[in-house]
């Protein structure tokens, strides 16, 4: 039993001996790392984003779609919601996503990492909104938090930075660094998304991260069209996109996560079907 509490999470009393047993046997997110890949047919997405596009100022992408159903999923689906810090399974509190976005097209222009509270009750232009606001935040001059704090850790010398992450790590092995580091900090989320079709690139297989407490990780590749073969043999050209993810499977079995991403699937496939008066989300459906 974990000496202190964490702030962003609380112990999981449901965790199966074995798999309690697997972060003293597998460490780190790294060692632990499984990796899953999805093939999304757009055809009625896309149906469904022309509609939305053609009524609404905000414009929508697969991106908006695919963050709104992961949102709900990990909500109906709360044991995809959890993390490993200092060998032992936690329950997040709350549904928390980060995502990155370029400042601008260009070559040399800088990434944002954007972190965010989805609610259960958010409709879909509810998340609209608050993604399109925190792309423009981000795209902008203004200083994030995340900004602030590495502007003033880089002007320590290499050696004391090197001791002060350090620290930080050990901080939070131990329950111990406080919510106003965490929340703030994107690298302590429930999933990290990276729409690499933003930037006309496919899917990759991307690493999980050492540093904070992130067990997802999402990269969405671009729009293409594939030739498809049904189950008569009959060939036809449909527009796709490729999904893949790496997942800590310390913190709950593959195929819980496998049913959990087909849902997922699902809601992005068929948006409308989710949805009611096109805004808000039926979770009793998805569930």
């Amino acid at each position: 039993m974990p000496l202190f509490k964490r702030p962003d999470g609380f112990l999981a009393t449901d965790v199966a001996p074995f798999r309690q047993m697997m972060p003293f046997l597998m460490r780190t997110r790294t060692e632990s790392a499984v990796y899953f890949e999805q093939d999304l047919d757009l055809t009625k997405t896309q149906q469904f984003i022309d509609a939305y596009n053609a009524t609404h100022e905000k414009r929508i992408t697969v991106f908006h779609l695919f963050t709104w159903a992961i949102a709900h999923v990990l909500h109906v689906r709360p044991r995809m919601n959890r993390f490993v810090v200092g060998s032992r399974v936690y329950q997040r509190d709350g549904v928390w996503i980060s995502y990155s976005a370029k400042k601008s097209m260009e070559d040399g222009a800088p990434i944002v990492v954007l972190k965010r509270k989805f609610d259960p009750t958010m409709t879909f232009e509810q998340t609209v909104a608050f993604i399109h606001g925190d792309v423009k935040e981000g795209r902008s001059d203004k200083k994030s938090h995340m900004d602030k704090e590495l502007n003033l850790f880089l002007k320590l010398p290499a050696m004391l930075l090197r001791f002060g992450v350090g620290v930080v790590r050990w901080l939070d092995s131990v329950n111990l660094l406080p919510g106003s580091f965490i929340h703030p900090d994107p690298m302590y989320a429930s999933m990290f998304i990276a729409n690499l079709g933003s930037v006309r690139l496919e899917s990759a297989f991307h690493h999980l991260y050492e540093y904070g407490n992130i067990p997802l990780f999402a990269a969405l590749g671009r729009t293409k069209l594939v030739p498809v073969a049904d189950e008569t043999g009959a060939v036809t050209v449909k527009k796709m996109c490729s999904m893949k993810y790496t997942f800590d499977e310390r913190i709950e079995d593959g195929l819980y996560c496998a049913s959990s991403l087909e849902l997922l699937k699902k809601m992005v496939e068929d948006p409308a079907a989710f949805m009611e008066n096109n805004a808000s989300v039926t979770v009793a459906k998805a569930a």
